[in-house]
């Protein structure tokens, strides 16, 4: 090992340490522990899927012993990502969390709707940002240039790959979060009746904004 930090490609056995800063960072930047009683949940729905359906667009943060602490999943299309979601990903996901009935009534419930509903991924209003992505790092790693980092590493896999720009959707109460995509130059993106959300979009090529 290296002893240093350094990012790295997604390997199989990230996946227990994937799944700890999904549930750790999934509740509007913390960690979501208390509001989903089962721990798999989470990462079935923001984590696990594209590491096994885009294993060339996961990457992760080493802390150079050899741990992820953080990581960035990335999808070049989004459409295309939703439906292999529901064709490949969602018959066995969903063995384990079942569909609701009627009007979801705790937020694992309406997490659960989610996993179920990969179609909501694909939004016209987003057609010129064909990619996505989650990027997220354990709370002592945040806020030390190790985000940028790993952004800039998944933007320029995406760019090899001749995808012109890439959006992400994000919980409008997580003000540092937004602070910091402000910063590498993202921006709104008009969605009609976005909810909580906001969608942010930037180009993939390189630019000053994540410069440095």
């Amino acid at each position: 090992m290296t002893n240093e930090p350094f990012i790295r490609p997604y390997r199989p056995a990230d996946r227990a340490a994937l799944a700890d800063i999904c549930v750790r960072t999934a509740h509007e930047g913390g960690d979501s522990s208390s509001h989903y009683p089962d721990p798999e949940l989470m990462p079935t729905i923001f984590a696990y899927p594209y590491v096994a359906l885009e294993p060339d667009f996961a990457f992760v943060l080493d802390d150079g012993e050899g741990r992820a602490v953080g990581y960035v999943l990335g999808a070049p299309d989004t459409a295309g990502f939703a439906k292999r979601f529901r064709d490949a990903w969602l018959p066995e996901a969903g063995a384990r969390h079942p569909a609701v009935e009627g009007t979801p009534r705790t937020p694992a419930e309406e997490m659960t709707v989610l996993l179920h509903t990969p179609e909501r991924m694909v939004r016209d209003e987003l057609d010129g940002f064909p990619a996505h992505l989650h990027i997220d790092l354990l709370p002592a790693w945040q806020g030390r240039g190790y985000g940028r980092s790993l952004m800039r590493t998944l933007l320029e896999a995406l760019h090899r790959e001749g995808v012109a720009a890439v959006h992400l959707c994000m919980v409008r109460s997580n003000t540092s979060a937004r602070a910091f995509y402000d910063r590498l130059g993202f921006r709104q993106l008009a969605v009609d009746d976005p909810g909580p959300v906001w969608y942010l979009g930037r180009p993939t090529a390189p630019d000053a904004a994540l410069g440095g």
